[in-house]
């Protein structure tokens, strides 16, 4: 395994403000979601909704960035994750360990709601199953993702995707402080 460091807010920014002003002088739109639609489109789901008839041909420069994301992801998992504890505050990790999150600075995800044991515990399933329904819920009815909004949507300075982000937020805000430590002890 290679011991590679987070690239450097300096390096990156730039990369995603050359990215974004690329995307809006082609008149394109990033977000994930809208993946979603495409390959629902493909899959023939315009039969049954007329939100899925549309020219997917146009959208398949984002599949392809979907499938980026997606090996990015496998190797970041399998070639550059460095074995040991995660980098996290020791106090974060106390305030997690106490709401039960036993593993936390040892994991990047906790076992206890994305572990094999999970698929298992009615509580965690329920979770998963309910938390699932809400973000798919939540990204149709703000016409967008957290990242369609909070990227390409600010850097067009579109009000609805602020108001979108700051809900975003909050609704984060919400249930990890609010939700979470009343629901994980259940498990």
């Amino acid at each position: 395994m290679l011991d590679l460091q987070p690239w450097p807010w300096y390096v990156t920014g730039p990369i995603i403000a050359v990215t974004m002003a690329t995307l809006l002088l082609s008149g394109r739109r990033f977000g994930i979601s809208s993946n979603l639609r495409t390959m629902c489109t493909i899959a023939g789901a315009g039969k049954v909704s007329d939100y899925f008839k549309f020219n997917w041909k146009s959208q398949s420069w984002n599949l392809i960035f979907i499938l980026g994301t997606v090996a990015g992801g496998a190797i970041a998992r399998f070639l550059l994750l460095s074995p040991g504890p995660v980098d996290i505050n020791p106090d974060t990790a106390s305030a997690l360990q106490s709401i039960g999150i036993e593993d936390a600075g040892n994991a990047y995800a906790p076992s206890i709601l994305f572990g094999p044991d999970a698929w298992h515990h009615p509580v965690a399933l329920a979770m998963l199953l309910l938390g699932g329904l809400c973000v798919g819920f939540g990204t149709r009815w703000a016409n967008g993702c957290t990242s369609g909004h909070a990227i390409s949507g600010l850097s067009a300075l579109q009000w609805p995707s602020l108001i979108a982000v700051v809900g975003f937020f909050l609704g984060g805000l919400v249930v990890s402080q609010g939700l979470l430590p009343i629901l994980l002890p259940l498990l």
